[in-house]
């Protein structure tokens, strides 16, 4: 996840006497890059994940210091760090209470602190950490792509995580990643790796293949359902003009293992920007994740077209929706006043389709095993098997 606000603390406390004033729920933002500000005309430029530094020289009123952090929770920074005893004797309490409403962290050093030398040395940290990040998802992605070859990612990733213990992926889109310059693409990324709480030495954050990818190792199915929960909460208040799918994969134990997680969580988030819904649980889909198991093709059409082709053949020529009903109906265990409710027909028209259906394919659909042929049938056209 970067080098953030948390590993920060760990050095500065002791060697600068930084403390952490407000904007504790922000602890896991990681920070891209540290730079003194003494106005706001560089902001104009801010990409996201920024730690600011003030002396205070141009922001030594109440009204200006919290007109900052505005700006800063604007672009999505990863905190504020006020060299306070000079040009700021205090932070007003104003400024306080907007950085915790907005998990916002902010940081007081003493003005005796040198800030040449505190920029310089937290600098070099994050570009070593950003190093680190690289190489680590470099490891990831071999895991996904060539599990079987461990020689090439689990000595790598040993050093940072435990490679033995349970590991999850969630994967995020917006459903038009690939087709963003890479400069927009990377912005939504820090915003989204800021939403996330309660996330630091326990994730990785990457994008990949046209998805942003969080890998959760030993977290706990509780920790990671808040994690999740917390994240589209945050996402979706903090962004509403984006549209934010999240699929998330099934838990695995050891790094070998985890490519399976990936592409269950691929197919979850795919899942999601098809039917709409902003979250996705692959171990949630029931019957479903049978079908996404199956790589036999001629099965899935055999399963599938053929029973069903009489019922395709009658929607293609008169536009009608018998295969949206004959589901619905399977679904909600041949009620139809549910299939009414579901689909907002009159239970009469309902009526007249099933027995169009039932004509259609020669079956009165009173066999449990077939009326469950049927409803498989119905999954792997309507969610597009035959395509992956």
């Amino acid at each position: 996840m970067g080098f953030t606000v948390e590993d920060m603390l760990i050095i500065a406390r002791d060697k600068y006497d930084m403390e952490l004033i407000a904007g504790k729920n922000g602890w896991a933002n990681s920070i891209s890059w540290l730079l003194m500000v003494e106005d706001t005309t560089i902001t104009t430029n801010f990409k996201g994940k920024e730690l600011v530094v003030t002396q205070g020289v141009y922001f030594n009123t109440e009204e200006r210091l919290l007109e900052l952090v505005e700006i800063l929770d604007e672009h999505h920074c990863a905190g504020l760090i006020v060299n306070t005893g000079y040009y700021i004797k205090e932070i007003p309490q104003k400024v306080i209470d907007y950085c915790d409403e907005v998990d916002l962290p902010l940081m007081d050093v003493p003005w005796d602190v040198v800030m040449s030398e505190m920029i310089k040395d937290l600098t070099v940290r994050i570009f070593l950490q950003s190093e680190t990040d690289q190489q680590i998802s470099d490891a990831f992605i071999k895991s996904f792509e060539n599990p079987a070859a461990q020689d090439k990612y689990r000595e790598k990733l040993s050093a940072s995580f435990d490679v033995d213990g349970r590991f999850q992926v969630v994967l995020i889109s917006t459903g038009d990643l690939d087709s963003m310059d890479s400069m927009d693409r990377r912005r939504i990324g820090y915003r989204l790796q800021i939403y996330m709480e309660n996330i630091s030495h326990n994730g990785h954050f990457f994008y990949y293949n046209g998805y942003f990818v969080l890998i959760l190792n030993q977290v706990t199915k509780e920790q990671t359902r808040e994690i999740i929960m917390g994240f589209m909460t945050r996402a979706s208040r903090r962004m509403p003009d984006k549209e934010i799918y999240c699929g998330v994969g099934s838990p695995v134990m050891d790094v070998s293992e985890l490519h399976l997680s990936y592409r269950r969580a691929e197919y979850a988030v795919a899942t999601a920007m098809r039917k709409g819904e902003k979250l996705v649980r692959f171990d949630k889909l029931g019957m479903e994740r049978l079908l996404y198991a199956i790589s036999d093709q001629k099965l899935l059409l055999e399963m599938s077209e053929k029973p069903l082709k009489p019922i395709l053949d009658y929607d293609r020529e008169h536009n009608s929706d018998l295969l949206a009903t004959l589901r619905s109906y399977l679904h909600n265990d041949g009620s139809i006043k549910a299939v009414a409710d579901e689909m907002y027909i009159h239970k009469n028209t309902i009526v007249y389709r099933m027995n169009k259906i039932k004509e259609l394919i020669g079956n009165d659909l009173s066999d449990g095993q077939e009326r469950l042929a049927y409803y498989l049938a119905c999954m792997i056209v309507e969610n597009n098997f035959l395509q992956k």
